[in-house]
């Protein structure tokens, strides 16, 4: 039989991933490798949810739940969203997603129809760019040239051009860490309303803001479709937990999709994630490291030649020009781990133009595995 290959599945890979699976192939060997180059934090999920968690496991009842999820979990999603934002959030406009991946398929699926426009910004998150190409969508790769975020007069330029359907930011945003400023988070998001475009917003990094307050889409327009996860702030990466807020009119059409594609997010962490809210205090000495570690970066990556490309207003990584070392930057993250025994994200992932330049670090570890990266890297550029 002749195996036949769709062309939908002809994406780029997530560089990120096969350097982490890289360096999982170097411990098996016994070497001791630091890895700075996946966002995940190093903390394992907060007490109140480990102690959430077994208490289902305990209870012997772990089955399906509503597509859009618990009602429990959709009702401190709101109060969080009025906590947090001083923003109203009904439940009902509230799903519950298997991680924030599944909330961007959703998003894609019930937005967009194949050959539609969506914009994002470049450098960004490469996973925005492979599904939306795998789905058929036509992705335009705004390019921010030195500039820290997308802005409006980006969206009109590239509107102007040929009409957008939609358009997808982070703020903060991966792999930059830049944090939009309020008044132009605004601007941005009425002058998609005016161009008739929709806007998806990741805000996965919440919470994760350094210097200002965090600003949600919601704020500015309610008819925006918002994306969230537990993942980050809250340490629950494994648990494949997050959410979306959409408009009233998007509910039930990402229902139908969700119950075929995913059925529900696993009970156990959305029973579990109830308690991330409640866990701020354990939550925030994390963040306390996480700003610790950024001041470190912020002082030695430009010292060793990695100049910082982008603000690190928020998020846990620092995006570098690595331009003065090398003009290939998968080589030379290929030759750091293989030599200095130190994982880093290649640009390529988050720039397909410019990405040969830069590089990410994720400085979500340990504070004392940052201190040991960066002394290895000197020792590795200066033999």
């Amino acid at each position: 039989m002749v195996l036949s290959v769709s062309k939908r599945s002809a994406v780029e890979p997530f560089h990120a991933m096969d350097v982490l699976a890289e360096a999982n192939r170097l411990r098996a060997r016994g070497i001791s490798v630091i890895s700075m180059a996946v966002g995940q934090p190093s903390d394992p999920a907060p007490k109140r949810v480990m102690e959430a968690a077994r208490a289902v496991i305990d209870s012997g009842s772990i089955g399906y739940t509503d597509a859009l999820g618990r009602m429990d979990l959709r009702e401190a999603i709101s109060r969080h969203y009025a906590d947090h934002y001083g923003v109203d959030v009904q439940p009902a406009r509230i799903v519950v997603t298997t991680g924030s991946s599944a909330a961007f398929n959703l998003a894609f699926l019930a937005l967009f129809d194949a050959g539609d426009r969506v914009a994002i910004a470049s450098p960004g998150y490469p996973a925005y760019r492979n599904i939306m190409g795998a789905l058929g969508l036509d992705v335009v790769e705004i390019e921010l040239e030195g500039e820290a975020y997308l802005h409006a007069a980006h969206l009109r330029a590239a509107h102007a051009e040929r009409p957008l359907k939609g358009v997808l930011f982070a703020s903060p945003a991966n792999p930059t860490g830049a944090v939009v400023p309020e008044s132009e988070l605004r601007e941005l998001i009425e002058e998609a309303r005016r161009l008739g475009i929709a806007v998806i917003s990741d805000e996965i990094y919440h919470r994760l803001a350094y210097d200002s307050p965090d600003h949600t889409a919601l704020a500015f327009d309610p008819d925006v479709t918002v994306i969230n996860s537990f993942s980050k702030y809250y340490c629950m990466t494994g648990w494949r937990i997050g959410w979306m807020v959409v408009p009233e009119g998007l509910i039930r059409p990402i229902e139908r999709i969700a119950q075929s594609l995913y059925i529900s997010a696993p009970e156990i962490s959305q029973a579990a994630a109830v308690e991330a809210f409640n866990a701020t205090e354990e939550l925030e000495v994390v963040k306390a490291r996480y700003a610790w570690n950024r001041e470190l970066l912020m002082k030695r990556l430009p010292e060793l030649g990695f100049s910082l490309a982008a603000p690190m207003d928020g998020a846990f990584y620092a995006f570098c020009d690595v331009s003065r070392l090398t003009t290939d930057s998968m080589a030379f993250a290929k030759k750091m781990l293989a030599e200095a025994h130190v994982a880093a994200t290649p640009g390529r992932d988050f720039d397909t133009l410019q990405g040969h330049r830069t590089m990410r670090f994720s400085y979500a570890g340990s504070h004392q595995d940052m201190v040991e990266a960066l002394d290895r890297m000197e020792f590795w550029l200066n033999k």
